[in-house]
């Protein structure tokens, strides 16, 4: 008997995506199949570049493939395209009543805090950094109106973006291809001035930020707010669809109370919240000892009696504090660095909680398969 393409096909319905809970077939992630001999070689297509559970899909798909007569080997190709979330029903793109401000940004994800200090724009940046490592096209907006954090930890100073008419054009940053478009008010402002703004000014320049900075084609666009749950948040949620919102807290208590208020405010505002970030999680000393210093755990706890999804946790490192101070945290993702390995795994899981949650949304409607 022969090996042909409807036999791969077959046993390819039986390999089931770990996170979507649908085979990669229906999900229209078998690109292509090529037959040689006893060779195959497959081209599956990802919903993430950032996808946590691609070694496992790989060795599903091998072990499937291999049990057809006459397989000697099998090879599998990965790409990744990051899908377009859904503009729920409502939502200011799906109104009518103007275009999109960012048609074409695919995910739009809120990074916020229930109160100031816990490291949120560090969540923030290593997030847009580690998904653009992995491969994303990823823009990365400072909406931290009256404390920006963004030029700091990037090394950029107060210094005018470049301007293409009334088009801002912002700072492209990163090794490599593996770049971000980033953009803060606080590349425009001195670095000590003060920004005393009233309600209808902070609305007026996030909207100029998000319509008028040429974003180009984005898989995700993370936005660092201000802490608290003010006037950009609220901006946000009624200016543009956005895909959902990570919450980052401390361990301790005092902290999680806040981060509670947070999670409800966003879901008062019908964001979903993608999942919870747990920053100083714990302090390894030069020794190796490790010390829970905020009391390791509390956001994990807290996101389980709240049901939400735990992203991860992010100890207390001294390096990246330093790549943070001198302007380089894509140095955070480092071979020598001791927290890369929680830092891809956040990236990983926001990545992953993105996928599910835009493939949810479109459920029911009909998936086509074209092998080429």
């Amino acid at each position: 008997m022969s090996l042909t393409e409807d036999a791969v096909l077959s046993v390819l319905r039986t390999v089931q995506d770990p996170e979507l809970f649908k085979d990669i077939v229906t999900l229209n992630m078998v690109k292509k199949i090529r037959l040689c001999e006893g060779n195959v070689s497959l081209d599956i297509e990802l919903t993430t570049p950032a996808c946590p559970l691609k070694d496992k899909i790989r060795a599903d798909i091998v072990a499937a493939v291999s049990k057809l007569p006459g397989v000697e080997n099998v090879l599998v190709n990965f790409s990744a395209q990051v899908r377009q979330a859904p503009v729920p029903t409502g939502a200011p793109a799906a109104a009518g009543a103007e275009k999109p401000l960012i048609p074409g940004v695919k995910n739009i994800i809120a990074v916020g805090a229930g109160k100031g200090g816990v490291g949120k724009s560090m969540v923030a940046v290593n997030l847009a950094v580690g998904l653009a490592m992995q491969g994303a096209k990823v823009g990365l907006l400072d909406a931290d109106v009256y404390g920006p954090s963004i030029p700091t930890m990037f090394g950029i100073g107060p210094q005018a973006p470049a301007l293409r008419g009334d088009t801002i054009i912002p700072f492209e940053l990163g090794p490599g291809e593996n770049t971000l478009k980033v953009m803060s008010i606080g590349f425009i402002v001195e670095k000590e001035k003060a920004l005393i703004w009233r309600g209808p000014m902070v609305h007026g320049a996030i909207r100029q930020f998000l319509g008028q900075v040429d974003w180009g084609q984005l898989d995700y666009l993370i936005i660092d707010l201000p802490p608290g749950t003010g006037d950009v948040v609220l901006t946000l949620a009624q200016t543009v669809p956005l895909t959902g919102a990570v919450v980052v807290a401390t361990p301790q208590e005092v902290a999680l109370a806040d981060a509670r208020r947070a999670v409800r405010m966003f879901q008062q505002l019908g964001v979903d919240v993608l999942g919870v970030v747990e920053n100083m999680s714990y302090f390894v000393c030069e020794h190796g000892s490790q010390y829970d210093i905020f009391g390791r755990g509390g956001a994990r706890a807290m996101a389980e009696k709240m049901n939400l999804h735990f992203l991860g946790e992010v100890p207390i490192d001294t390096r990246i504090r330093i790549n943070s101070d001198q302007g380089d945290p894509f140095a955070n993702f480092g071979k020598d660095s001791i927290s890369r390995s929680y830092l891809e795994a956040m990236v990983q899981q926001l990545a992953a909680r993105v996928s599910v949650r835009n493939a949810s949304q479109t459920a029911g409607k009909t998936v086509s398969l074209k092998i080429t």
